[in-house]
């Protein structure tokens, strides 16, 4: 048996069909972010623009994050020391589940390590012990969360995107047996928002239990940066809230939000939980100081939410296929995965801007797309240069530009007074 050549062929399957995942070499630059430095295979080094970063806030750059990583690594060390069940929970991580339980209005938090796997456990666990569950599931759910119900073994339907109607007809064929609907609230790749009061209201009248995944949310939606449901007045309504610390917050790890018993559960049946390695202390720290300034970080949500609404009314103004949405999420439509990689190529070795590109099976074939994430340091001459560099792009490589369709589509989203014209203009010059 040649093993060798089974992982070969792998491989060159992903490279025959454009899904070969290439990873750029980057050093961020705290001081000079959105700017980092790319690591070449010669060994030299040049500047570039990063404008897919998930640290939508810049609160990784932080000074006051910072330090407090800085302080507690020299306070505890570098490391948890081991599981939570073997080394005991390190202080800086039960204050920072303190943290957490508090922006979401919860009895109790549970940190993980990761998004991934706080989704795994979290519906994983919740799905296997709710006798003879179904788990009622949104079609663009995320890889972690259709990973979560499976190891869950509970029956699981799937609902089309958003869809209301579906759903509802799902729970009531489903009668009395216990039901869970999970969904997210913001999907991060068509940067479309849930109708999270309404599916909310669909669980009260069918008895379901809800469990929501607000890691694109978190830190920048709400008064207090506790998401949508924050945002629309829902967090109350919705049982089980799932977040990510690495992305809004800038750290790393994820969590779950719910009452006591719930969180309780999880801690004592999720093996995945159980037999991982605790986050850091300096970790804990680091996520715990991000909370806490964006639950007063109205200003940073603010020039967050300006320029990713200057950024899309700049591009469509250019023609560019930006695919509309309410949220910061700025996904610009190729339909191509060859093409789509070329893009991304070209933009970094032409212009030296990052956006990796988002093909099969994270998208539906067909759908493959560049996803730009503006933050509140992409100035609004960065915001030019991407305008400017797409443009180049998409006519080298002979891709469709659409100028009254997108004017149209934005001119509303201008009405509602999420950016001004003369920003419109501004960028679009």
């Amino acid at each position: 048996m040649d093993y060798r050549a089974i992982f070969s062929k792998a491989l060159d399957r992903l490279r025959s069909e454009r899904r070969y995942r290439v990873f750029i070499d980057l050093e961020r630059d705290v001081e000079r972010f959105p700017i980092a430095r790319r690591h070449l295979a010669n060994g030299a080094s040049e500047d570039v623009v990063i404008w897919c970063s998930n640290d939508y806030l810049c609160m990784g750059s932080h000074p006051e994050v910072i330090s407090a990583m800085q302080d507690a690594a020299a306070r505890h060390g570098a490391g948890a020391g081991g599981t939570r069940n073997i080394s005991g929970t390190n202080h800086p991580l039960v204050a920072l589940e303190a943290e957490l339980a508090d922006l979401h209005r919860k009895e109790q938090a549970l940190v993980f390590t990761s998004g991934w796997v706080s989704n795994l456990a979290g519906l994983g666990t919740i799905g296997a012990l709710l006798p003879d569950c179904l788990i009622l599931s949104d079609q663009y759910n995320h890889n972690s969360m259709i990973e979560g119900i499976k190891r869950s073994g509970a029956q699981r339907q799937i609902f089309r995107h958003n869809d209301l109607d579906h759903l509802e007809d799902l729970l009531k064929a489903a009668g009395d047996r216990p039901k869970l609907i999970a969904f997210e609230s913001l999907y991060s790749m068509h940067g479309d928002i849930a109708p999270v009061g309404k599916i909310a209201e669909l669980a009260r009248r069918y008895n379901a239990m809800t469990y929501m995944d607000e890691v694109h949310a978190v830190g920048l939606y709400g008064a207090r940066g506790g998401g949508i449901a924050e945002r629309d007045g829902v967090m109350g309504e919705i049982d089980v809230i799932e977040g990510t610390l690495a992305k809004g917050f800038g750290t790393l790890g994820g969590y779950i939000a719910a009452d006591a018993a719930i969180i309780d559960a999880v801690r004592s049946y999720a093996a995945s939980f159980i037999f991982t390695t605790a986050l850091p202390p300096a970790v804990a720290a680091a996520a715990q100081t991000a909370v806490k300034l964006l639950k007063d970080g109205t200003n940073w949500r603010t020039q967050h939410q300006r320029q990713a609404m200057l950024t899309k009314h700049a591009l469509s103004a250019a023609g560019l296929p930006v695919m509309p949405n309410p949220s910061h999420i700025v996904p610009v439509l190729v339909g191509d995965a060859e093409r789509c990689k070329a893009a991304s190529d070209m933009l970094l070795e032409r212009h030296g801007i990052y956006i990796q590109p988002i093909n099969y099976p994270t998208v539906e074939r067909g759908s493959e797309r560049l996803r730009i994430t503006p933050t509140p340091l992409h100035s609004d001459a960065h915001v030019v240069h991407l305008v400017e560099s797409l443009v180049d792009v998409w006519k080298a490589l002979d891709l469709p530009l659409d100028y009254q369709q997108n004017i149209v589509e934005f001119r509303r989203e201008i009405s509602k007074g999420q950016c001004t014209f003369s920003d419109f203009k501004k960028a679009a010059e």
